[in-house]
């Protein structure tokens, strides 16, 4: 059977091989392990997991015979030392590339809500000028009241017309 994939056809060329570093960047695979490294490491089971481990170590180590000890206690544990260092070497650089993602991710939140902000208040504003131009329209707009006393003046005019066109003229 034929398998389905680039890599078994012959009338196509290989991909290119993407270089060790690129494959971090595209999925950013690196950044996500020294997130979860910086939060592994700032957990009280870390802390507590170290402590026990030191004090296994040097326990064994100072009441082990001579000949027994792996890091003697005589020269004031080296291995251990080294050990605690290359760990010390390795967590701060991680941390600080964690860090870093947070400080991007910050600032991208913060550029986010800055944008919602200004779009709230040009929204505030434009709803704010539409209440203006209601309220004038609205002290412009007659009222029940007022068309109401026009028209009784209206009609109170047309009476006295009425009355003053019913009266006989004189004169042929």
């Amino acid at each position: 059977m034929a398998r389905n994939d680039n890599n078994s056809r012959m009338d196509a060329p290989k991909g290119l091989r993407t270089p060790f570093t690129a494959r971090f960047r595209g999925r950013d695979r690196f950044g996500r392990m020294t997130e979860s490294f910086a939060r592994g490491m700032g957990t009280p089971w870390f802390l507590l997991g170290m402590t026990i481990f030191c004090g296994l170590w040097l326990t064994y180590n100072t009441l082990a015979s001579p000949g027994n000890q792996f890091d003697p206690e005589a020269q004031k544990f080296p291995l251990l030392t080294l050990i605690l260092s290359l760990q010390a070497s390795y967590a701060a650089p991680l941390l600080l590339l964690a860090q870093n993602r947070q400080d991007d991710r910050d600032r991208v939140q913060i550029e986010q809500d800055r944008q919602r902000a200004e779009r709230n208040l040009a929204d505030t504003e434009y709803l704010a000028r539409e209440v203006v131009a209601l309220r004038l329209a609205m002290k412009d707009m007659a009222s029940k009241d007022f068309i109401r006393g026009e028209l009784r003046t209206l009609l109170e005019e047309l009476d006295r017309d009425k009355g003053t066109s019913k009266e006989p003229t004189s004169g042929g």
